[in-house]
């Protein structure tokens, strides 16, 4: 790219004129849609804001109203972050085509008047974004993401004429951008290798559907690129690369469109390993989730996405993706019937009719977490097993759940583009429900996405189930020599946690991320009238407090949390107990 030899640089493309979208083959009024975008736009799934029947500007901050300049720029020569507009994936949202997705939904209830509207914003969105200038153009996951939806409204609309010519243009516009960069994306090792490898299977297949050039060799090399991916990035135990449960989600949406898209025009299967890691993965989100809301806990970076919208679920009920998820890869119910069955009927899928066995304690040790299971509580903790890089010092945190009700909770990621202060605080050791040496993270950073030095599990005791109690413990020594071994032991109505440390030079602070609420001191122990916790140490406690924190359980949001703090500057061991019910 530097050196102007990319082919990217010598790409050109008309602006695609006329109907994207022809009138469903039947209508399907007894599905419940989306109204998403019909009167507010929704960005990263929870943040609303006034829509007219008029296409939105394509290159404005809706939160601000301040628009991005240049957009007739290649997109080559758009900065990475504009000062003035702040995070480009405010600019990105609405382009990536959820609104298609709602649209077509209200088409097949009949609405033909949304037909008219679908054709006019994206033939607005082609006029204002031309090829490859602006900074909707800029990345190759952005591209890939709209191209799965404008297949996913295609399988929603069915309609007899087939497709027209004037989106399979479009369609081979954005082909045509991702094929030069796939590398750099596969280079991530995450979710844009995965994004870019269905859009290229899924629009090739497409296109080679109709006799567009290089639609095959697109088909083919996005299907090669998918069970690569599968094979590389998901663990044996079904963990992911990025170590994150809303990025976890994103990866399952992305192969359940591939599996749609598949079935749908009858291409032969992917491999047997390719539907096994699926499947694994499928069960990985599952055991995350709980039944009771659809929530999970806030591990890892949370960037706001939700690829398939098709219900009307919160952003944070990842009940839809896990039972789609299960039916296709799995040939099971996750959950009984609900509102999550929606996106199976909307894509025209059987839904299962055997449901699967209730999740059980277990480790997925590929990608170091251990969920421990007790009545209707959930503990779940994270232990290092790098293999890919770390977005969080989150070591041996620990995320407690009583149903559906988050008790001990992770801060979330809040937001990429945000001034230093944020930018530190929300990846950072004292984001989690775990101990800070000295003042520092337990990995030191070296830039935005990326920690050095990572830490390794060296010393791990297996899972044990003992007259209804479940326990698990896991250590690292840092870079500093500091070292953190931890047992859990979860019951049903209290969880106890043991600490020890040892190595740092200065402090040792243990923190606890509670629930948001009124919380009173009694003694060594805190409570809000329903649950307690209790902290002990065995050596002289400086510091036992609760301070003022910050969570974000929603991209873009940060709203204040109460944080139980105790402080000592010995190396020694404490211990924590958590009990509900009282």
């Amino acid at each position: 790219m530097k050196l102007n030899l990319n082919p990217i640089f010598r790409l050109k493309g008309k602006i695609p004129k006329g109907e994207f979208f022809l009138p469903p083959s039947a209508f399907s009024r007894n599905l419940i849609s989306s109204d998403s975008w019909l009167e507010k736009g929704l960005l990263f799934g929870h943040l609303s804001y006034p829509l007219r029947e008029v296409p939105p500007n394509w290159h404005q901050n809706p939160l601000t109203g301040e628009v991005m300049q240049g957009m007739e720029r290649n997109w080559w020569q758009i900065p990475d972050f504009d000062p003035l507009v702040g995070d480009v994936k405010l600019i990105w949202d609405a382009s990536r085509f959820d609104w298609v997705l709602s649209f077509a939904q209200r088409v097949k209830h009949g609405d033909l008047a949304l037909l008219e509207r679908l054709n006019i914003w994206l033939a607005d969105w082609c006029e204002k974004n031309p090829p490859y200038c602006g900074a909707n153009w800029k990345c190759g996951q952005e591209a890939s993401i709209r191209v799965m939806h404008l297949a996913m409204a295609i399988v929603i609309i069915d309609s007899p004429a087939g497709v027209s010519q004037t989106l399979l243009e479009l369609v081979k516009l954005h082909l045509n951008r991702i094929a030069p960069t796939l590398s750099y994306a596969i280079a991530q090792d995450n979710n844009h290798g995965t994004s870019e490898a269905a859009a290229l299977y899924i629009g090739g297949s497409l296109l080679a559907r109709f006799g567009v050039e290089n639609g095959a060799k697109w088909q083919r090399l996005g299907r090669r690129w998918l069970e690569n991916r599968a094979s590389r990035l998901i663990g044996r135990d079904g963990s992911f690369s990025q170590y994150s449960v809303t990025y976890h989600r994103v990866l399952l949406d992305t192969f359940c469109m591939v599996e749609v898209w598949r079935r749908r025009t009858n291409d032969a299967a992917f491999s047997r390993a390719w539907y096994s890691r699926t499947a694994l993965a499928s069960e990985w989100l599952r055991t995350m989730t709980r039944g009771e809301n659809g929530d999970a806990p806030n591990l890892g970076a949370n960037d706001g996405a939700r690829l398939l919208p098709l219900t009307e679920t919160d952003y944070r009920d990842f009940r839809p993706t896990v039972q789609m998820a299960s039916c296709l890869f799995q040939g099971l119910r996750a959950y009984p019937s609900g509102v999550w069955d929606y996106q199976l009927r909307w894509l025209g899928l059987e839904e299962a009719e055997q449901e699967a066995t209730i999740p059980q304690s277990r480790t997925f040790d590929d990608g170091g977490f251990a969920v421990l299971l007790a009545g209707e509580a959930m503990a779940v903790m994270r232990y290092p097993r790098f293999r890919f890089r770390p977005s969080q010092a989150d070591a041996l945190h620990v995320d407690l759940w009583l149903g559906g009700t988050n008790l001990l909770r992770d801060a979330g990621s809040y937001s990429y583009n945000t001034n230093a202060p944020w930018q530190e605080y929300f990846p950072g050791t004292h984001a989690h429900n775990t101990v800070q040496f000295d003042g520092r993270d337990q990995m030191p950073r070296i830039s935005r996405f990326l920690f050095g030095r990572w830490l390794k599990t060296h010393s791990l005791r297996p899972l044990e189930t003992t007259h209804g109690s479940v326990s698990f413990s896991a250590g690292y020594k840092d870079g500093e020599k500091a070292t953190h071994l931890r047992s859990v032991e979860l019951n049903a109505d209290h969880l106890k946690v043991v600490d020890e440390v040892s190595g740092f030079k200065t402090s040792a602070v243990l923190r606890w991320r509670l629930a948001p609420g009124v919380w009173w001191n009694e003694g060594c122990s805190f409570t809000n009238g329903d649950h307690r916790i209790s902290v002990s140490a065995s050596v002289a406690i400086e510091r036992l407090e609760i301070v003022e924190g910050w969570e974000s359980r929603y991209y873009l949001e940060k709203v204040k949390s109460p944080i139980l703090e105790l402080e000592v500057t010995q190396p020694g061991s404490f211990t924590t107990e958590y009990r509900w019910g009282l």
